[in-house]
């Protein structure tokens, strides 16, 4: 596995020429910049002088150094601003001049209120796009409410159907709004430079919010309640897009994950199974009938798959072609040939912890692939080199904003 050096050298990738202010603080929003910085885009990353990003200080640690930061941190450069004092928002001012973006997360009216909102940045810099992402959005009257990952799940109504029918709703195992509001960010990110720098228009703000990108991954939940006023409820792994489908125990104690969605495939399954009945009994001859016998389907693949390892399983159905995955742990990934061909993981040297595991660059793109990453700096370690680089700010006068706390 190639470990990628740490490096302040030029950038690489289709976004090198962009360069991104990012405010925020934990996951949404600067996740939404890592993945520009992931493409080259020169991501400055705006600090508090005092303890820095949420981040930072969320486990798990390895020798002081939180794991989730520098997955997130990576290939951006620190500055420290105190942006609640006059003359650290004064010094954001003059380096929003110098950007394209600004990314951040603080709950609305906060920026306002430190005459650093939009409105008074886009003074500086009329061609700048702003992308603020909230729990709730910019308006209406929840606008001011906190909000993070769960209670975009909660109230996009994503987690109300996330679970077993009889136990409590669950979260997903990862961030899953924080990640997916950072991955519709960065995309109208892109949509709104496209607009300024193809079609001529001028910057603008992006309001987004997390329980927003939520909603719109909630399918035909609106238009079903609406056309037929079916209430969506909890159906645990079993759902109406897959007859059978199920997380199915293998006799050595894995799980296969499988979806049967068409009428080839259930053919394809049959023959898997070694059941002709099934393809011919008259409940399973197309996907609306087998949805009505989905547990009778469910419990004749569960009895074949109990008998059988997950390796003879998988042997079984890639030899028909029938759509599966054993579930995976992380070490499973970590020994997976496919994870190495596609180059998935890949390792970062830090300069503290030596080379470091993380997730590769996606997506794949063939004639401008990402950068290679480079370590999550320290706080404010780009102090020096971006205000003198951007603002030709002089020695002393970075030391005279350090000695009074602004940086």
């Amino acid at each position: 596995m190639p470990v990628q050096q740490s490096s302040n050298e030029g950038s690489m990738g289709p976004l090198a020429s962009l360069r991104v202010l990012d405010l925020g603080t934990m996951v949404a929003g600067p996740v939404a910049c890592t993945y520009l910085s992931d493409f080259g885009a020169d991501v400055i990353k705006v600090e508090q002088p005092v303890g820095g990003d949420t981040l930072r200080g969320l486990g798990p640690f390895k020798d002081g150094e939180s794991l989730w930061w520098n997955v997130e941190g990576r290939n951006k450069r620190s500055v420290t601003i105190d942006l609640r004092k006059e003359q650290g928002q004064a010094l954001l001012k003059r380096l929003v001049r110098e950007v394209d973006v600004v990314v951040e997360n603080f709950r609305p009216g906060t920026l306002e209120a430190w005459n650093i909102g939009y409105a008074q940045l886009a003074q500086e810099n009329p061609r700048l796009v702003m992308l603020s992402v909230s729990g709730f959005g910019q308006t209406g009257p929840y606008a001011k409410r906190a909000g993070y990952d769960r209670m975009g799940l909660a109230f996009s109504g994503v987690m109300g159907i996330t679970g077993n029918p009889d136990a409590p709703p669950v979260r997903v195992g990862i961030s899953v709004a924080d990640y997916s509001t950072a991955t519709l960010g960065a995309f109208a990110v892109m949509m709104a430079l496209y607009h300024r720098d193809v079609n001529g228009g001028r910057g603008q703000q992006i309001d987004l919010s997390l329980y927003e990108t939520m909603f719109r991954f909630t399918d035909n939940m609106v238009s079903a309640y609406d056309q037929l006023g079916a209430v969506r409820k909890r159906t645990g792994n079993v759902h109406q897009a897959a007859a059978p489908g199920n997380n199915f125990a293998t006799k050595d104690g894995r799980f296969i994950v499988m979806t049967i969605s068409g009428d080839t495939l259930f053919q394809k399954l049959c023959k898997a199974l070694d059941r002709p009945d099934l393809a011919t009994d008259p409940r399973f001859e197309n996907h609306a009938s087998r949805w009505q016998h989905v547990h009778e389907l469910n419990d004749a693949v569960a009895v074949w798959m109990a008998e059988r390892d997950a390796s003879d399983v998988a042997s079984d159905l890639d030899e028909h072609g029938v759509p599966y995955s054993i579930l995976y742990t992380i070490e499973d990934i970590l020994r997976d040939p496919h994870y190495r061909a596609r180059e998935n993981i890949i390792e970062v040297e830090h300069p503290r912890l030596g080379p470091v595991k993380m997730q590769g660059i996606v997506p794949k793109l063939s004639e401008t692939p990402g950068a290679p990453p480079r370590a999550a700096p320290a706080l404010g370690a780009d102090n020096e080199a971006v205000f003198t680089e951007l603002l030709g700010m002089a020695p002393a006068e970075i030391e005279e904003l350090r000695n009074t706390g602004i940086v």
